[in-house]
């Protein structure tokens, strides 16, 4: 439970006012906590930056799990998973992860890291392979492509409905073009 108080508490600080404001000393303060409290669940700030990425990963990951839980059909699933990941990028959520990925973790943490990382993207990749595209790579460089740019214009401030709609739109045509092509 303590832990938990102490990882909301740099959450929080992380939210409000980026990773750099997160310390020891501020998350113990936030937490109403000693300062030593946090050395018991904790090595440094950096490992409590590593859990808060791990922790934003693994609910990045519940979020498109969620999106995609009753699609069947793997263009459906890649729709709704390009949808959901421009919603992160609207609610203002993935500024978090952006924030997070400026502080250096612990290399003992390093491959936990990864590991979230790529259960973020197994969804997407088995249902790119269920299409029948034959490069893969491609198809994964070309839909990061289509949503990196819409992240930008949705941060920048465009309507970020148009924004989302147009870029799954692009991105499943494009998808669907390549899968006849491997046909």
């Amino acid at each position: 439970m303590r832990r938990q108080q102490l990882i909301s508490a740099a959450m929080e600080l992380a939210l409000d006012q980026g990773a750099q404001a997160v310390s020891v000393a501020a998350v113990a303060a936030k937490a109403g906590l000693a300062r030593s409290s946090i050395y018991e669940y904790f090595a440094s700030s950096a490992d409590l930056i590593a859990d808060l990425v791990i922790e934003e990963l693994d609910y990045y990951c519940m979020r498109l799990g969620e999106a995609i839980k009753d699609a069947t059909d793997p263009f459906e699933k890649l729709e709704l998973w390009i949808d959901e990941g421009l919603r992160y990028v609207q609610d203002g959520r993935h500024m978090l992860v952006k924030s997070l990925n400026t502080v250096a973790t612990p290399d003992f943490r390093k491959e936990e890291i990864a590991l979230g990382h790529r259960k973020l993207i197994a969804p997407l990749r088995e249902a790119l392979a269920a299409t029948g595209i034959k490069d893969l790579a491609s198809a994964s460089a070309f839909i990061s492509s289509v949503t990196d740019a819409a992240s930008v214009r949705i941060e920048a401030g465009n309507d970020a409905e148009l924004e989302i709609r147009n870029a799954t739109t692009f991105a499943i045509a494009g998808l669907r073009a390549l899968a006849l092509q491997a046909n």
